[in-house]
């Protein structure tokens, strides 16, 4: 269904066919491998430990899409954010598990950070239908590896696995709800600026970027990259939050539209619902100009691959979901084939620019004046792309913009058979 939903899309037919028969995401330094698991991967094989190749096999447990953008990182980073990314998603294991009374919840977050320096720690405490207790029943693997790394990597790691256990066990207390604006961004500050800030101290420590990623500007703007990616998946996971007794929506915000989160389930309540949903997307969108500061300052290739791939993704969510009120009946998804165009193509700052203006140009054709939000839409559309022409990157990669224009099919007989090469061309490839 997927390769079906690209058909009238033929550059991204000739993308998922190019990625497949290059192994995925290209780096200098990708390691490949056939059966897609990265622990088994020759490069990886040669440069790790047995510990680290476990860590490797968890990581593409826990997220196959993260293991595909770490694979693709210089070697002196690629255990060190392995190991970053394992440990949080363990913090968020026991956090996300209701099975686990706060009472004991609450000191084993606080102390997750001292657990990284026990040898042999594991948890059997998980609920049986917790999704990833795999990870922590495997944990002595990733504390093996932590210990490991250098010491720069280890005191980032923890610091910023303190930071973050704090603001989940402050999220934990029911009493308190996320009410106003800074609310949304505190919680997203937790649980992912906190992540972006630890990733720009990360690139600093590997050496493959400059020490300015230690400092403050890059704090700030690694925070508001989290923000922005944290945003998109509250604003897509609405309904799925909702079945799970969670609300990250801002009351201040949906409180001019209903007076329950629940009123959106109804059919007759589509409208607010949706008028709603565009005022939070408005916002998100004005973590935009930040995220092309920081975008602009990365100076290392897979470095910059890393960070942009999960941007363009956000920023295509987003106009995908906007005034779509599929949201509040299932988990609107972009196009397979879309998301691997933008792997392919998310090599460089004026590549990016191009692909955020690509999908800021058609959400602007679904704004409506009679949205409450329109005007603020309207601003920060405007901001975004302003920054992209001023950036003058059409005219650096002309062929970018008419590379997407002429390969998506119209109604007349050139676009048929441009659709029908590359359905036989992947078709023939998937036989193979």
């Amino acid at each position: 269904m997927q390769f079906v939903a690209s058909l009238s899309h033929v550059d991204e037919i000739f993308a998922m066919v190019s990625y497949k028969l290059n192994g995925g995401i290209s780096a200098p330094t990708t390691p490949t491998s056939s059966t897609g698991d990265l622990s088994k991967a020759d490069t990886i094989q040669k440069e790790t430990t047995k510990e680290l190749i476990e860590c490797y096999r968890l990581l593409g447990l826990t997220s196959r899409s993260f293991a595909a953008v770490i694979q693709a990182l210089q070697p002196e980073l690629r255990a060190a954010v392995c190991v970053f990314y394992l440990v949080l998603r363990g913090l968020d294991t026991i956090e996300d598990d209701m099975t686990i009374p706060f009472d004991t919840k609450a000191p084993l977050l606080l102390d997750f950070h001292n657990i990284l320096y026990k040898e042999g720690w594991t948890f059997d405490g998980n609920g049986p239908d917790e999704k990833d207790r795999h990870l922590l029943l495997e944990f002595h693997y990733v504390v093996t590896e932590f210990l490991r790394l250098k010491k720069e990597y280890r005191d980032v790691i923890q610091n910023i696995t303190q930071r973050m256990a704090k603001g989940m066990c402050h999220y934990a207390d029911e009493s308190i709800t996320v009410i106003t604006l800074a609310d949304w961004d505190e919680y997203c500050h937790h649980v992912a600026g906190l992540v972006g800030i630890g990733l720009s101290k990360l690139f600093a420590a590997s050496g493959l970027e400059s020490e300015e990623f230690y400092g403050k500007e890059c704090e700030h703007l690694g925070n508001q990259m989290g923000l922005f990616l944290q945003k998109t998946n509250i604003i897509r996971d609405f309904l799925e939050d909702l079945d799970e007794g969670r609300v990250w929506w801002p009351k201040c915000v949906w409180g001019k539209y209903a007076a329950s989160l629940e009123e959106f389930r109804l059919p007759e309540n589509r409208g607010k619902a949706v008028a709603c949903m565009n005022e939070l997307i408005t916002n998100a969108l004005e973590h935009i100009p930040a995220m092309f500061t920081y975008m602009s300052k990365i100076t290392e290739q897979s470095v910059f691959n890393f960070c942009a791939i999960p941007q363009v993704m956000a920023v295509a969510t987003l106009n995908s979901c906007y005034n779509n009120p599929r949201v509040f009946q299932k988990v609107v998804k972009i196009r397979k084939g879309l998301a691997v165009r933008y792997m392919l193509d998310s090599k460089n700052m004026d590549a990016v620019a191009l692909i955020f203006d690509e999908q800021l140009k058609e959400l602007e054709t679904k704004m409506n004046p009679s949205d409450p939000s329109y005007k603020a839409t309207t601003l920060a559309v405007h901001n975004a792309r302003r920054l992209v022409k001023e950036s003058g990157a059409e005219e650096r990669l002309p062929w970018f913009t008419w590379k997407h224009n002429a390969l998506t099919v119209r109604p007349y007989p050139h676009g048929v058979a441009l659709v029908a090469a590359g359905t036989l061309g992947y078709l023939v490839y998937k036989a193979k």
